[in-house]
């Protein structure tokens, strides 16, 4: 998420009571988890595993649990507890707000709007003109729609982010600072779940169309005019292209992209990227010219073992 101005790096710190590793008054202009970070962004790394990783990422401020030398061009913040930094932070940026009723009063909704009888509205919403709210949908605060989109009854959007920290004992939850964005001339199915992003926005491309009881995980950017069939999951941050076709019960991994004109499928399961233009099937999902020699080579597998028991 950006702020809506520059913050000194100092009054971050004063915030999250951290230690300031660098020049604290260099300026702050974001707020995102490592998968989605931008220049100037502060983020958090609290696991000697990825120091490395986040210290070479695009973030400009890193809240850290080990002290060291900033890189350059770049700042730290010391905390013992980096995790509970930075979600103090995004609650300052995003802070909850609670409705009061169904259609909440800071809503915005454009002209020839229709919302049906138990849909519910939250707080700060935007929905374009001619849409067609049906019973039962939640919009949960801060979401944005836009012209000509239909949600079928019984849809989720907004929900928060499943993302947690594991403790020996519990586990933590971060706090949603994202949102989720649905473009124009989109259609939702019935029973579909659309999480809002931990720091960037859930985004469903124009024209996109999804089929009934599809799942969106947090920070998926999904791109114009594609196809979701049923019981379709997409995992966290995952970027899918323009006019991609994913059929029903498809499911795919977190942190990877499917190039734009692909099309995956029924129960096929994505765990890597895919280039775009091409055909996949199969379980991980491979192009459809090698799953067709796999399974004739699999055909074949008994006649050639009773061939080797005859020898």
């Amino acid at each position: 998420m950006k702020f809506k101005e520059a913050i000194p790096l100092s009054q971050i710190a004063e915030w999250t009571q951290c230690e300031v590793i660098g020049n604290a008054d260099a300026l702050v202009t974001g707020l995102n988890e490592i998968h989605n970070v931008q220049h100037g962004d502060i983020t958090f790394v609290d696991h000697e595993k990825y120091y490395d990783f986040t210290l070479r990422s695009s973030a400009s401020f890193i809240i850290i649990n080990k002290k060291l030398d900033a890189p350059q061009g770049k700042a730290l913040l010391y905390t013992e507890n980096p995790f509970k930094a930075y979600n103090e932070l995004a609650q300052r940026f995003k802070p909850d707000v609670f409705a009061q009723q169904l259609v909440s009063g800071s809503a915005v909704i454009g002209t020839e709007t229709y919302i049906y009888p138990n849909a519910f509205v939250g707080e700060f919403v935007k929905i374009g003109k001619n849409c067609v709210i049906h019973p039962n949908v939640t919009i949960y605060n801060y979401s944005e729609i836009g012209d000509n989109v239909t949600v079928h009854a019984n849809t989720t959007i907004g929900s928060d982010a499943f993302y947690y920290k594991r403790h020996p004992t519990h586990y933590e939850k971060m706090h949603s600072a994202g949102k989720v964005v649905i473009e124009d001339d989109v259609e939702i199915g019935a029973g579909c779940t659309i999480d809002a992003g931990v720091s960037s926005d859930t985004i469903i491309g124009k024209g996109t169309k999804l089929d009934d009881q599809v799942h969106i995980g947090h920070d998926v950017k999904i791109g114009e005019h594609c196809i979701l069939a049923g019981q379709v999951g997409i995992a966290g941050n995952t970027k899918v292209g323009n006019r991609v076709t994913l059929y029903g019960k498809v499911a795919v991994n977190k942190n990877i992209e499917i190039g734009d004109g692909a099309t995956v499928m029924a129960t096929s399961a994505v765990a890597k990227s895919l280039e775009g233009g091409k055909t996949y099937i199969g379980y991980p999902a491979v192009e459809a010219r090698t799953f067709a020699r796999q399974t004739a080579v699999i055909k074949m597998l008994p006649e050639l073992w009773d061939k080797l028991k005859r020898l």
